[in-house]
């Protein structure tokens, strides 16, 4: 694959995996951070297909689909922060973050701009894409569909335990939404004391 059309193609992508990273630690929610990160997987699966390594390009394109969504389930089913919407802290030791990161670009940019990289010219593929797809679909088979099905029975459960009304009734019955402000007084505190104006039993 060349020509111009590939070459804006790429560095739409590319532009794209480099922002949405960004915003992975730029969102204050789980939620969001983790299907912003999934985008960027996304774009750097379809540079891999316009590079013709298609398989690779796939296989992330499931693996990142799959992972990232049970990721955003699960933090909407059992994060202490509701739904894993509510503002938090999503960076930790920020300034070694920097720095680490800023040396790994100059690094890898330095790689691409300074190695004298071969050039290779590209020979028609031979058996092994067959080879690879009869190896992992073939002996494999059973263990990726038991996979998948766990997957997909995962993804279910996940929805089934958040969804409004259970066989316990409804979710929002007797909870309060969380506070946003992080100096207020927690909910629980306010729920554990006894309410004023409740009315005692008569008198025998």
């Amino acid at each position: 694959m060349t020509g111009w059309p590939v070459d804006v193609a790429f560095w739409v992508l590319a532009v794209g995996a480099v922002w949405f990273g960004w915003r992975v630690f730029r969102t204050d929610s789980m939620v969001r951070a983790t299907f912003a990160l999934l985008v960027s997987f996304l774009d750097v699966g379809a540079i891999m297909v316009l590079l013709l390594a298609e398989y690779l390009g796939v296989a992330l394109f499931f693996m990142m689909a799959v992972e990232m969504t049970v990721m955003a389930i699960f933090m909407v089913a059992y994060m202490m922060n509701p739904a894993g919407l509510n503002p938090m802290q999503m960076v930790h030791q920020p300034r070694v973050a920097v720095v680490a990161g800023v040396l790994a670009a100059a690094g890898l940019a330095a790689v691409a701009w300074f190695a004298d990289l071969p050039s290779v010219a590209l020979v028609a593929p031979q058996d092994t894409i067959r080879e690879l797809g009869l190896e992992v679909m073939g002996e494999s088979m059973i263990l990726m569909q038991t996979a998948g099905i766990t997957l997909l029975a995962t993804m279910i459960g996940a929805v089934a335990l958040t969804a409004a009304h259970g066989r316990f009734g409804e979710a929002t019955s007797g909870s309060r939404p969380p506070r946003l402000d992080p100096d207020a007084e927690p909910v629980e505190q306010e729920m554990a004391r006894p309410d004023p104006h409740a009315h005692h039993g008569g008198h025998g």
